[in-house]
């Protein structure tokens, strides 16, 4: 039987939805894994999401359509959104500061032109300046922007952000990396 400890080790170990390749393709899919109190976690296979469920770790929250998962001697509904039967304690996910998060997080796009290609990171406040490598402080500029902008403030220019910098969360990252939302999913991430 599964303790806290495995159950927390299947979800921490879980954040690829990427399935191995030795699975049906009946099998093939992404499950939103919920916590005990419906806070997102993680997204995992069905196959993972079976183990918790059979197990009686998990509970279905939300199917996929009228789809299900049948075995010899069992057949259930094919998971789209499980809960965890107990609530995990899980430190606080923080979102790595890096060049590709930072893009990610301004969706690929310049935030003071809104240009999409040549893109590059810009210190809002340059480092020269006292700047600091934050997430409050960087955000993705395009080459022509940021060289305008250079080592000056944005009051000594005449440009403005298209929005303040944040320090994302990882329910925003887990939104863009799956890319289409299951409608199952969407009052669980916050849409």
């Amino acid at each position: 039987m599964l303790d806290e400890d495995d159950v927390a080790e299947i979800v921490l170990n879980s954040e690829s939805p990427e399935l191995n390749g030795n699975l049906s393709p009946s099998l093939s899919g992404k499950v939103l894994l919920l916590n005990g109190n419906y806070e997102p976690l993680t997204i995992c296979s069905v196959q993972k999401a079976i183990i918790l469920l059979f197990m009686g770790k998990a509970e279905v929250v939300g199917t996929a359509g009228g789809k299900r998962v049948r075995s010899a001697h069992a057949s259930m509904p094919f998971p789209s959104v499980i809960r965890l039967a107990t609530y995990i304690h899980i430190p606080f996910k923080r979102v790595i500061l890096s060049r590709k998060n930072i893009l990610r997080r301004d969706g690929h796009q310049c935030q003071y032109c809104g240009a999409r290609t040549a893109l590059t990171v810009d210190h809002v406040m340059p480092k020269s300046r006292g700047g600091e490598e934050t997430w409050e402080n960087l955000v993705t500029a395009c080459i022509r922007c940021n060289n305008k902008k250079g080592n000056m403030i944005l009051e000594d220019t005449n440009m403005k952000l298209r929005g303040r910098p944040v320090r994302p969360n990882h329910v925003v990252f887990l939104r863009q990396y799956v890319g289409a939302i299951d409608k199952t999913w969407e009052p669980y991430l916050f849409m």
